[in-house]
């Protein structure tokens, strides 16, 4: 028999210092915070202490199906840390940059951009695409006939 590579996978384990998103029907909503504490299988305290005033999340316990895991964690953050301890751990990690170079996060600002554009800005959009489409079609024509 042939040797087998057994590799463990990239799950997003519900850990201290894992990184969240919180969602639902909470005030929070869409903003960033860590796990400080796991209270029991259904529930955490997280505790999100961001750079800019308008994205923190103060301490709270939050049900797990509130919040989405992301693949940032703090490592080696201790269990019930502080909210100061958490914030220069917060910044020595540089999660709020982490965050805003993933795609998910580019992702979440795109349909936010979308989600606010107005009838005549998605006209504007709509005659680019036209308008790149027979540019794009128009070099593909070219290119068949000189080959």
């Amino acid at each position: 028999m042939g040797d087998a590579t057994i590799e463990s996978p990239e799950w997003r384990l519900v850990e201290v210092g894992r990184v969240v998103l919180v969602q639902g029907t909470s005030p929070f909503a869409g903003r960033l915070a860590a796990i400080v504490e796991i209270i029991d299988h259904k529930r955490a305290l997280i505790d999100g202490p961001s750079a800019d005033p308008k994205l923190v999340v103060p301490r709270q316990a939050v049900s797990f199906s509130d919040v989405l895991l992301s693949d940032l964690k703090i490592a080696k953050l201790p269990r019930a840390v502080r909210t100061g301890t958490l914030k220069s751990a917060w910044e020595e990690a540089g999660i709020d940059a982490k965050w805003k170079e993933s795609k998910w996060a580019k992702r979440k600002d795109q349909t936010e951009r979308r989600k606010a554009l107005t009838d005549f800005d998605r006209f504007k959009v709509m005659r680019l695409k036209k308008q790149r489409r027979f540019e794009e079609r128009k070099a593909l024509a070219k290119v068949k006939a000189s080959a």
